[in-house]
């Protein structure tokens, strides 16, 4: 049985678990101690340089990267097929996943920074959630520009393009920003959240929030090192958070992924 190390909230470790469920595959989910401290243990570790969640391991194969664990994925259990036929079509959901994980993503970490974590109050919270509910609505448009008279982002099934697209529309709505009421976005958010892989998946993720409560304590307490991608850090210097980096900095020991030493 394949070991997904994940943690609930992660819109890459959702896409990952989707997959599987789509396609019945049984798998152990495996959240790691000590996640977000800096000090996890081996079995998380070895074959998962960046330490980062997703990583599955797969009897002796051992992947990290949410993308190319879906590919390892699509290979191991090609049926049902989460990719379409043509190869144009399989392109386009590929880039449909790629501006939900460099474009979309960063803008939830954001806001998770901010309400779980209590990186930025009073104007400076305001100002960082104004900027990002702007993004998230043009996010949306270009999404139903996207999704077009189709049922679903990958054609006539269910497939690669709606998993990838699912977990970050689902995040953002946990923070007050839904799709348009009576948007073609919010029918295929009520198509997709029909499916038990996803309504599975979505539950767990809400579960995991309401053990949120008292992660600032943890913070202010030192007992958590935020991690920077990249795309996150350019993220919060463009919409206003130059301080909230600057603030990490001198206190929390930011770790900047991918730590290969």
């Amino acid at each position: 049985m394949p070991i997904i190390y994940e943690h609930p909230l992660s819109p890459y470790a959702q896409k990952v678990k989707i997959s599987l469920r789509e396609k019945g595959v049984d798998f152990e989910a495996r959240l790691p101690s000590g996640i977000g401290t800096g000090d996890t243990p081996d079995d998380f570790m070895k074959g998962n340089p960046r330490g980062e969640v997703p990583f599955l391991r797969d009897g002796d194969t051992t992947i990290f990267d949410s993308t190319i664990i879906l590919e390892y994925i699509e290979d191991r259990w090609p049926s049902p097929a989460m990719l379409p036929g043509p190869p144009a079509e399989r392109a386009r959901v590929r880039l449909i996943e790629d501006v939900m994980d460099c474009h979309y993503e960063p803008i939830n970490w954001g806001l998770g920074e901010i309400n779980h974590f209590k990186r930025a109050t009073g104007d400076l919270k305001v100002q960082i959630e104004k900027r990002a509910g702007e993004q998230i609505a043009g996010l949306h448009r270009w999404l139903e520009r996207e999704l077009g008279e189709r049922d679903w982002f990958n054609g006539e099934a269910f497939g690669w393009g709606d998993l990838s697209v699912i977990p970050y529309v689902n995040g953002s709505l946990g923070f007050g920003f839904a799709p348009e009421e009576g948007s073609a976005l919010a029918a295929w958010h009520s198509r997709a959240m029909a499916r038990e892989s996803v309504s599975k998946t979505a539950q767990e993720s809400i579960d995991s929030v309401k053990g949120m409560q008292d992660v600032s304590g943890a913070v202010e307490a030192g007992l958590f090192k935020r991690e920077y991608r990249d795309h996150r850090l350019e993220w919060m210097i463009k919409s206003g958070g130059l301080d909230v980096v600057l603030k990490g900095l001198e206190k929390d020991n930011i770790r900047f992924t991918p730590d290969f030493s």
